[in-house]
């Protein structure tokens, strides 16, 4: 029992320094990830704690386990609308990407590390595919808002590429240790049933799922099991039967969280939990399982190889891979630089440890070495290029909190708290006032929180600086409701300098506001609606943050609807004396 008790004491005691660490993630600017790898380091063998932990079988499992946990709460999270704009692309890097990076990678690996062809392309391959676990954990708790396009693609890649990495290193492996048995149809056919199999077990396993937690009475705290258990069944069934795991989980929680349900909302606050748990463990135990001072040995070979995926072989892979769907070279380049590595790589480059290839353990170190400096440096500069690439767009003016109460299986009404500002448009009003700012909706006041306490509302009541307003509305028009409560500062002024200073409907005539404004427009353009036009310039699917340029006039997608229709422009004059 004393040995029992002392590993649970381990445990407890790596994974709560490591939540503590987290507090001084944002201050030194360093991501999340990388402090819970530095917690297994300084605890493992060369620091300070002297763990001695080499056992890369529990290793590898912990992290399949922990993988499928973050795909699953990452799928849940993903928002069937941004397929409209990112599945093709991702998909072309999710395949090409991952082949096109694995194979400039392993040509120059095969050269550096002055090693056989097919073991430096199985490092490649190895660290070819971005990290669901990175990607998800950065581009979510940046701090920055991406166009949806940008973070969409992004996103979906990480989450459907594992299958062809897999597919990369499995093939590779043999290769090594029976050449005599690889072949272009065995490959071909792995690929089909890694892909195939995972896309229709997780679709399937996904409507299963989300009609389960629809229809099933349970208590609050079971629906989260109900779908970390059925997620898991998901991914070892298809693992199982030769099919992508991960592909099938991630695809379930896509399935399960845009069904939404009356228990929606406890899953996604459970599931967050266990997904930040899920990261902070597996990085823990990947921290505690390298050796830095062997990964040393190799530094100048992994610091050049980062060099060349970061800047010369992801971006060629991505910018061949999108050439067709017209992405703006900004978000090119934003997507070729935070092409996360991090858990996937490392998982992987245990199977060739585990398998017995010869010089395994190189292939491990300089794997993990390229992962480190993936977080260190791409990581932590997320945000920063975002900003100067500009990808970023400002921030939605979002109610402060929001709740979904549902009054039947099927139906729902949606609680929003905003809290009034100083020089707000709702200062002075009564909240129930607000509702005839928004025509066709239900808006109403059923709470004021003032100073702390519970407010009783009155016909005299009105609204001042600091109080916390909850409001029955419909989400569609939170943003807008948002500004109403907002100040005549900060958030409205960004949005005023990025969308322009007028807002026009896109459904308006594009020769009414030609003639209105003085724009120059094709003549075959003036009897399209202004919506149309932009999206007819554009050449792609829009989000929010496009723009196309009238003259000295801009245009920009200011809002989106659920189906992809843009429902509000901004328009930005020129200044007055001409200039830019």
């Amino acid at each position: 029992m004393t040995g029992i008790n002392a590993l649970f004491l381990l445990t407890g005691l790596l994974l709560f320094i490591s939540v503590l660490a987290s507090t001084i993630s944002a201050r030194l600017g360093l991501p999340l990830l990388l402090l819970f790898l530095g917690v297994g380091m300084l605890a493992g063998e060369d620091g300070p704690g002297g763990i001695v932990f080499e056992d890369f079988f529990i290793a590898s499992l912990i992290g399949q386990a922990a993988l499928s946990v973050i795909l699953l709460d990452g799928g849940l999270r993903t928002k069937v609308s941004s397929f409209r704009v990112a599945l093709k692309p991702a998909a072309v890097l999710a395949t090409w990407g991952v082949i096109g990076t694995a194979g400039l990678l392993g040509l120059f690996a095969t050269w550096i590390l002055d090693v056989d062809w097919r073991l430096g392309m199985l490092l490649a391959a190895i660290v070819g595919s971005t990290d669901a676990a990175a990607v998800f954990a950065l581009l979510r708790n940046s701090g920055v808002r991406l166009n949806e396009r940008v973070q969409a693609t992004l996103e979906i890649e990480s989450g459907a590429n594992d299958p062809m990495a897999i597919l990369l290193v499995t093939a590779l492996v043999g290769m090594l240790l029976q050449p005599e048995t690889a072949s272009v149809g065995g490959f071909v056919w792995m690929l089909t049933s890694q892909l195939g199999l995972g896309a229709i077990l997780g679709l399937a396993g996904g409507w299963v799922l989300s009609r389960l937690m629809a229809r099933l009475s349970l208590p609050d705290g079971l629906y989260a099991l109900l779908i970390l258990s059925g997620g898991t069944l998901v991914f070892a069934a298809t693992n199982l039967l030769d099919g992508s795991g991960f592909l099938a989980v991630y695809l379930a929680g896509v399935v399960v969280g845009n069904r939404r349900s009356h228990a929606t909302e406890h899953v996604l606050r459970v599931m967050d939990g266990l997904a930040w748990l899920a990261q902070a463990g597996m990085f823990v135990v990947l921290g505690l399982l390298v050796t830095p001072s062997k990964m040393l040995d190799y530094a100048t070979e992994a610091f050049a190889m980062a060099v060349f995926l970061t800047l010369v072989a992801r971006p060629v892979a991505v910018a061949i891979g999108l050439a067709p769907f017209r992405y703006p070279r900004n978000e090119l380049l934003y997507v070729s630089w935070v092409g996360l590595r991090g858990a996937v790589p490392v998982t992987l480059a245990i199977v060739p440890v585990v398998m017995g290839v010869p010089d395994s353990q190189l292939l491990f170190n300089v794997a993990f070495a390229v992962v480190l400096l993936s977080l260190l440096v791409q990581g932590a500069t997320v945000p920063l290029a975002a900003r100067w690439l500009g990808v970023e767009v400002p921030p939605r003016d979002e109610p402060r909190d929001k709740r979904e109460v549902w009054v039947s299986e099927a139906a729902a009404v949606d609680m929003l708290e905003f809290c009034v500002e100083a020089g707000a448009k709702a200062e002075g009003r009564h909240p129930d006032e607000l509702g005839s700012d928004h025509p066709g909706h239900d808006v109403r006041c059923v709470a004021l929180v003032r100073e702390g306490g519970l407010h009783r509302l009155t016909p005299d009541t009105r609204l001042r600086p600091g109080d916390s307003v909850w409001m029955i509305a419909p989400d569609e028009i939170s943003e807008r409701l948002a500004r109403s409560f907002a100040g005549s500062r900060g958030e409205l002024t960004a949005n005023a300098s990025f969308f322009g200073e007028f807002v026009v409907d896109p459904g308006s005539r594009a020769s009414d506001l030609a003639d209105a404004y003085g724009l120059r427009i094709e003549e075959a353009e003036r009897a399209l609606g202004m919506g149309e036009l932009l999206a007819v310039r554009l050449g792609r699917p829009p989000v929010v943050g496009d723009r196309v340029e009238i003259g000295a006039f801009v245009l920009t997608v200011r809002e989106m609807g659920d189906k992809g229709r843009i429902t509000a422009l901004g328009l930005k004059c020129p200044p007055l004396g001409g200039g830019r």
